[in-house]
């Protein structure tokens, strides 16, 4: 298949392979997002069997996503140079062959080194599969739908993860947890060279291993101390952490804007369409992560709920994301995006209203409820946002567009946590001081302070009447922070909501034969290569 240049009459559709191949890219999406909801209930036989430190357990539990976002940008260019089929072909191996080494690990350490190893072959995977997406789905309708079985992938492995981690871990060991990527990776090289077209940048010119070593280092210093920021509060080596990070992410752009061959083209966010998505996506992403890490503490520790009950509880708002996901392609062929976007943005800032109406005593049906009417109104934006960064750049940047459009988003998520989660916990703590039971010793109440878990835990040592004091004040100090954090991410996206249907009211809606070039041309060469 070869590419057709935009402006050059009606893009082909896609036809019946491409949708087969669709269905192949989709496997190791929906393997990352289960990975880390398995990996965590493999925990508690995880550390009985290796005897990890609790540093390293972080470490066990971090690195994979420190080094998926650090990786991300080398590897989605990385992909327009040497072939995206080829790269995702290359990962795919190599993150079968590191699971094995995780599944089998004899010691925290090779553990630990395995997941590294996972890290960086999955920042060869996300890239790859959205810019072929972009390559193998010209027309822009046929596009936003191709991208909404993409995210509703990620949707399903959430949602099936606790189902498939509960009944492996009961029956088998740790490492069974990770061999469930091998016959999934299997399947993606088997049927990959047969269904996934090759493409690659004609001329690429050479990659910078200095840019190489920027993007990498200042993207896992800067989200190391957001999320240290967010766990262990302001410090020095935070500050120093995250502004080491982002003084070597202004270094990394200076440098980009002199390269002849840079790794990301900053030309890229001339284009409206481009960087106005990525802005609105990064802020509702924001947002949305701020609130979820309280939902799920809430989940299980005010509603007393187990990790695989609270798991089981997040299914309909899995059927939510999958129902706007079939909604939103056909929503774009009669209305305008970004007003398509906007609407929906307003329904997810109702469910975040809903939030308020939690008191730390109950409130599971509204919690739900809650949920889904987000996850309803966030689909659209997701889906949409995702498309119009891939759209408005030409199919041979599509690598270094994908790979920005997920970075950005694992941005967002950490500077959510970070930001919204310190919010949230200084709202805690301030009010459970105002509320601190009489008869609590004073050690005990600074540590109640620190974390409901925290507070819970010490309410447990008390006297029977003063620890269920304790515990209903805790609770109830809990709830405020998150109809803080509520009221906070619901401005947020109201705010995204306004600001995308400005920025974006001149996109049209989706005409069956419309292809979604770019705003602003780029002169590149692009080679398309046979798909054997």
């Amino acid at each position: 298949m070869t590419e057709e240049p935009p402006g050059q009459g009606a893009p082909a559709k896609a036809g019946r392979r491409e949708w087969l191949g669709l269905t192949v890219l989709s496997l190791p999406c929906m393997l990352i997002s289960m990975d880390s909801t398995v990996l965590y209930l493999a925990v508690p036989q995880l550390t009985a069997d290796l005897r990890p430190t609790s540093t390293q357990l972080l470490w066990i539990l971090d690195i994979y996503g420190f080094l998926v976002a650090g990786f991300l940008i080398t590897m989605g260019t990385l992909g327009d140079r040497i072939g995206r089929r080829k790269l995702l072909m290359a990962g795919a191996t190599a993150f079968g062959l590191a699971s094995i080494v995780a599944a089998w690990a004899s010691s925290a350490e090779l553990l630990i080194a395995a997941r590294a190893l996972l890290g960086i072959a999955g920042a060869t995977l996300m890239p790859s599969t959205l810019a072929l997406i972009r390559n193998m789905f010209h027309n822009a309708a046929q596009r936003a739908s191709a991208i909404a079985v993409w995210m509703t992938s990620f949707v399903v492995g959430m949602a099936i993860g606790p189902l498939v981690g509960g009944a492996l871990l009961e029956h088998f060991w740790w490492g069974s947890a990770f061999l469930i990527a091998v016959p999934v990776m299997v399947a993606l090289l088997l049927a990959g060279p047969l269904l996934l077209p090759e493409y690659r940048v004609a001329d690429p010119g050479r990659i910078d291993p200095l840019s190489v070593l920027l993007s990498v280092a200042a993207l896992l210093l800067t989200i190391y101390g957001m999320k240290e920021l967010a766990g262990h509060g302001l410090s020095g080596t935070t500050l120093a952490t995250t502004a080491g990070g982002l003084t070597l992410g202004a270094v990394f752009v200076v440098r980009q804007r002199r390269l002849a061959d840079p790794l990301l083209d900053m030309r890229l966010f001339a284009n409206r369409r481009f960087s106005a998505s990525l802005g609105t996506l990064t802020l509702t992403l924001f947002a949305m992560s701020g609130m979820f890490l309280f939902l799920a503490q809430y989940l299980q520790l005010a509603l007393g709920l187990s990790p695989l009950s609270a798991g089981l509880w997040t299914l309909p708002e899995a059927v939510a994301m999958i129902i706007a996901g079939v909604l939103t392609p056909m929503l774009v062929r009669r209305f305008r995006p970004a007003y398509v976007m906007a609407c929906g943005l307003v329904i997810a800032a109702g469910g975040c209203a809903l939030y308020l109406f939690l008191d730390g005593s109950g409130g599971l049906a509204v919690l739900v409820t809650a949920t889904v009417v987000f996850a309803l109104g966030m689909g659209p934006m997701t889906i949409l946002g995702t498309d119009m960064i891939l759209g408005a750049v030409p199919p041979e940047r599509a690598g270094g567009a994908s790979a920005l459009s997920e970075t950005n988003q694992e941005f967002g998520m950490a500077i959510g946590v970070a930001g919204l989660g310190s919010v949230g916990t200084a709202v805690y703590s301030s009010r459970l001081a105002d509320t601190m039971p009489a008869g609590v010793p004073a050690q005990t109440a600074d540590a109640a302070r620190e974390t409901l878990a925290a507070a819970l835990s010490s309410a447990a040592t008390l006297p029977e009447q003063t620890g269920a004091q304790l515990s209903d004040a805790a609770r109830a100090a809990f709830s405020y922070g998150l109809h803080v954090n509520a009221v906070l991410s619901a401005s947020l996206v109201l705010c995204a909501a306004v600001l995308v249907a400005v920025l974006l009211r001149h996109v049209q809606p989706r005409a069956e034969d419309e292809e979604g070039g770019a705003d602003v041309p780029l002169d590149t060469g692009t080679e398309a290569v046979g798909r054997s």
